[in-house]
């Protein structure tokens, strides 16, 4: 049985305050003098907050006493919630395909259903489906002889999908990643920021390390069959790009990033750069915007395995009671970029 974590009632109250749509199925609130519960988005005028209370569910909602809100009808957020899951089960599993195949199974409206995917997960039910495939081909061309043998490993219905579909996400092409990255160039600078040395490396495609206490050592060992070479100018204007991003968090910084993982690890870290400034989310709210409420430990998991701090902000991540867990790059780094971000 999976823990249940305490709710950061603080959070809830200014999700519930905001009306924030996000926040629907994670948790219902309760009103004393009503004796109603809601989910956050319910349009209703708000109570004051000595007035209400915050329960995981329905259910425990129920269980103290309150009825579900006629207007809002709290519990089909759960449903939904379920819902999603049971898409996301199904698509991993290639048990369904299309928008329409999926929508039935679950018992819902086309249309209905790949806005509440979307709104759960980030991405659409066909994008989740393309970021597994492509998750699969890199896989697979690491274990197959044969490129076309690893392609339809993957789940493509043919080599073209695969090239028009997955072969853009993995930066670069399916024989170079099939012989560890043979062929990719690498450049790499060390930049000084206030935090310490970072490292900054990026192919032609974009940035695919950012890190701290590291250099070329740590690139070998990452992509041990690619060419690892000196940044120089070519680098130059995108590592100042990311140093401004440690010293000023508040510009807007739209840097490009060849990164890779799982679907899951990709959706955490869609969901970690969905974050506002200034703002946190914890561990559980971010499995929960990938689909798999359930998954938190994962969630963490695929926070420290980010393969570029800052851009991809798993500082903004921490534990359900407000406490920062750890981070690979030190937890002093970790206080100093919240704290550079309005975060105490």
């Amino acid at each position: 049985m999976p823990e249940t974590l305490p709710i950061d009632t603080d959070a809830a109250w200014t999700a519930f305050d905001a009306r924030d749509r996000r926040r629907d199925g994670r948790f219902v609130v309760a009103v004393h003098t009503t004796r109603i519960y809601c989910k956050p988005s319910c349009p209703a005028r708000r109570p004051k907050r000595e007035n209400v209370s915050f329960y995981h569910d329905g259910a425990e909602a129920q269980a103290a006493g309150y009825r579900a809100c006629l207007r809002c009808k709290p519990d089909d957020a759960a449903r939904d919630r379920v819902a999603v899951a049971q898409a996301i089960a199904l698509i991993e599993a290639d048990a369904a395909t299309g928008l329409d195949a999926l929508a039935a199974a679950v018992g819902y409206a086309p249309h209905h259903f790949h806005r509440l995917f979307k709104r759960a997960t980030g991405v659409t039910p066909a994008a989740y489906a393309r970021g597994l495939r492509a998750t699969r081909a890199a896989q697979a061309l690491t274990e197959e002889d044969s490129v076309t043998e690893a392609i339809y490993e993957a789940g493509y219905s043919a080599p073209s999908r695969f090239y028009e579909q997955g072969a853009p996400r993995l930066g670069m092409s399916p024989s170079a990643w099939a012989k560890g990255g043979a062929g990719v160039v690498i450049r790499w600078t060390i930049a000084d920021t206030s935090l310490g040395p970072m490292l900054v490396a990026a192919t032609d495609k974009g940035l695919c390390r950012v890190s701290f206490d590291e250099g070329e050592a740590t690139l070998r060992a990452r992509f041990p069959k690619a060419e690892i070479v000196p940044g120089g100018a070519a680098l130059a204007d995108l590592a100042a790009r990311v140093v401004a991003a440690v010293e000023s968090p508040d510009r807007d910084m739209d840097l490009p990033l060849d990164v890779r993982g799982t679907a899951f690890q990709e959706a955490v870290w869609q969901a970690l750069r969905d974050i506002p400034l200034g703002e946190t989310r914890s561990y559980r709210e971010l499995a929960a915007a990938t689909g798999h409420p359930q998954a938190v430990r994962a969630a963490g998991t695929a926070c420290g395995a980010n393969p570029v701090s800052i851009v991809i902000p798993c500082h903004r991540a921490q534990r359900a009671d407000g406490s920062m867990a750890g981070y690979a790059w030190g937890i002093d780094r970790k206080v100093a970029l919240r704290k550079r971000e309005g975060v105490e």
